[in-house]
């Protein structure tokens, strides 16, 4: 049975199978959604996939243009009082997938559900948005796959078309698109930041450290066990008591909370030539919203599109929003500004009049006692190892004057009570002090070869200015949890009832749990080294390792077309070669050749009349050529229905083929 081509604005049938597909294909895009938009959003979506459906199956009416108005004005005003906006990512994907729901309340012709097919695709990719995991990438396939197969079935009219061969369609139409999908990726001239720009959501939460510091702050970075940064050394990654990443600096105290000071821009510092100090290493930073670029301390370069403050921590041009990845060298015997200038001096000193009075009373006892700065120093940190202090994730409330009430009542915090207390101590005995945040330690994975960072392993630290020394690191956490330093946040808050889930369930799963997680991570780590942060850096060491060298934008399109177009051309000749003419028969050629010859005598075979009655025939019509007309006749039915071709035969026939002279 003939099917009629179909045309786009030929109306669909009532119970049309292909709208089922498209049904199933919309509701496979948007199942990701759950995960990120508001409930009332998927929610509805999915109750206009019904109704359609519903119609479908001939127990709903479709709706009228009234009620799809008055659907349409009533979501676009949810959307805009839920987030302030329509645009943005938040908002607008919302929208998006709300108008894709009522588009299918509206479709009634082939083009209506061509274009809820292609709004299909657009919603997968807003999935992307929010996540480019590994799993999320997988399921996208899965989601193309399943909108592609509903095109391919849409596109064969009201045909009965088995389910298998549209899904064999849309599975060969996208291992087809691969090859030029890689070449684009590998190719594509990438520049260094995203090709557009998206209003920001100030809905979103993003893990990573603040642009201050107060008590409770950096704590409630551990309930987090997400990556902050991965880290692969050119050689051996330094002790884990040189683990210190360089965040951002605060020298402002208001008596609660720390801030950063003015950011003066510097050169980077100085190559020394001795290299005995120097680490060399690849950091992949995950997007935390903010300008902050974590190294090792001390920086001694500055990554491309970024730069390093008077206080020697790096700060990018725009706030991290994507994976960046970025290539560094560090000291760690660095001396640090060891000239203090007047006004640097008056900051690192600075304190507020009335805040922490019985700790600035107790500094001031010290210095009485301890002329030298260093054994000032060690008095503190001996007054925090000797006294009852605890390295706790669940000290009490600071609701009074923090600094006093954790020095003398409550003697219980996380790494921030400790680095903003001994900062306060240390400024009331003159020396200048200030706050560095960060992160400490890391987890090395020797399955990839890099060390894991997480946001579990935030930190706070000090940093005192000594004559000639500049500025020193004094970490008074160590002295109170030394293990923290050593071996690691896990195993110092092993005993704390305090502590999230993760590192509970760590210490209870152990080397299984490890193995596992440092695989999957592996695998997370090469997905956003080679994938999520293929940037200019990564494109060009490719083309390097390739032989290719270092190809301009020019030439990186130049190669890309060529690519394309050889891949363009394999595929057309093979769809070529596949629908080739069919060899044309030998027997089936000289017997064809017969009947022309007779022909333009005016003997010609009817389209339905067999060999034999056609010679039979020749012979009552032509008595003069019945003997020769006979005998290739005779000649080649043997051939046909014979066992098998014979090259000496089929000679014989074609000379008897020549003695026919009509």
């Amino acid at each position: 049975m003939s099917v009629a081509p179909m045309r786009l604005e030929d109306r669909l049938p009532a119970r049309s199978s292909a709208l089922l597909w498209v049904i199933a294909a919309i509701g496979v895009a948007i199942v990701p959604h759950l995960f990120n938009q508001p409930v009332w959003v998927v929610l509805t979506t999915v109750l206009a996939l019904a109704w359609r459906g519903g119609v479908h199956l001939g127990r709903l009416p479709m709706p009228s243009r009234w009620i799809l108005v008055l659907l349409t004005i009533l979501m676009t005003g949810l959307v805009l009082g839920r987030y302030g906006t329509l645009f943005g990512r938040d908002a607008g994907v919302a929208l998006l997938v709300l108008m894709t729901g009522l588009k299918l309340l509206e479709t009634r012709t082939y083009r209506d559900a061509m274009l809820v097919v292609f709004l299909g695709y657009f919603v997968i990719i807003t999935n992307f948005f929010y996540s480019q995991e590994i799993p999320v990438a997988l399921y996208m396939l899965v989601a193309v796959f399943a909108t592609t197969a509903a095109l391919v079935r849409l596109n064969a009219g009201e045909g009965v078309q088995p389910a298998r061969e549209s899904f064999g369609l849309a599975g060969l139409m996208l291992g087809q698109a691969v090859p030029v999908m890689i070449i684009l990726f590998l190719l594509f001239p990438r520049l260094p930041g995203p090709l557009w720009g998206m209003p920001q959501d100030s809905t979103t939460g993003v893990t990573g450290l603040s642009d201050s510091m107060s008590p409770g702050s950096i704590s409630e970075l551990l309930q987090s066990d997400a990556p902050a940064f991965r880290v692969s050394f050119t050689d051996e990654p330094p002790a884990p008591a040189q683990r210190y990443w360089r965040g951002p600096v605060f020298a402002h105290f208001d008596g609660r909370t720390w801030r950063a000071g003015r950011e003066t821009d510097i050169d980077a510092l100085p190559l020394l030539p001795d290299t005995d100090g120097m680490v060399t290493y690849t950091l992949n930073l995950e997007p935390h919203e903010r300008r902050w670029l974590l190294a090792l301390d001390v920086p001694v370069a500055v990554p491309p599109d970024a730069r390093m403050t008077e206080d020697h921590y790096l700060v990018a041009d725009r706030p991290v929003r994507r994976l960046v990845q970025y290539s560094l060298a560090s000291r760690t015997d660095l001396i640090l500004e060891p000239e203090l200038s007047e006004a640097r001096r008056r900051q690192a000193l600075s304190l507020p009049a009335r805040a922490a009075p019985r700790a600035q009373a107790l500094a001031q006892a010290w210095r009485a006692q301890h002329e030298e700065d260093d054994t000032l120093i060690q008095a503190a940190l001996r007054h925090f190892n000797e006294e009852p202090f605890f390295y706790t994730l669940s000290p009490p409330r600071l609701e009074r004057d923090p600094v006093d009430q954790f020095l003398f009542e409550a003697r219980a915090g996380f790494c921030e009570h400790y680095a903003s207390a001994f900062v306060v101590l240390m400024r009331a005995a003159g020396i200048p002090t200030r706050v560095v945040t960060g992160y400490q330690g890391g987890e090395y994975n020797r399955l990839g070869n890099y060390l894991l960072v997480r946001q579990s392993d935030a930190h706070a630290w000090a940093e005192v200015w000594l004559e000639g020394r500049g500025w020193v690191r004094v970490d008074p956490t160590a002295a109170v949890a030394p293990e923290r330093i050593e071996q690691g946040i896990r195993i110092a808050l092993s005993g704390d009832l305090g502590a999230p889930d993760f590192i509970r369930r760590s210490l209870d799963w152990g080397m299984v749990r490890l193995q596992w997680e440092l695989w999957r991570d592996s695998i997370d780590y090469y997905w956003s080294g080679w994938v999520l942060a293929f940037g200019p850096e990564r494109q060009e060491e490719l083309l390097e390792r390739l032989g290719l060298g270092r190809l301009d934008w020019r030439g990186m399109i130049t190669l890309m077309v060529v690519l394309i177009g050889a891949v363009v051309l394999v595929f057309a000749a093979v769809f070529l070669w596949r629908n080739r003419l069919p060899v044309a028969d030998p027997l089936a050629v000289v017997y064809r050749r017969f009947c022309r010859r007779l022909a333009r005598a005016g003997l010609t075979r009817a389209p339905h009349e067999p060999p034999m009655d056609f010679a039979r025939r020749i012979a009552r019509e032509r008595p003069d050529l019945a003997e020769p007309v006979a005998a290739f006749t005779r000649e080649y039915v043997a051939l046909r229905y014979g066992a098998g071709p014979d090259p000496e035969r089929f000679g014989q026939l074609r000379g008897l083929l020549r003695r026919i002279n009509p």
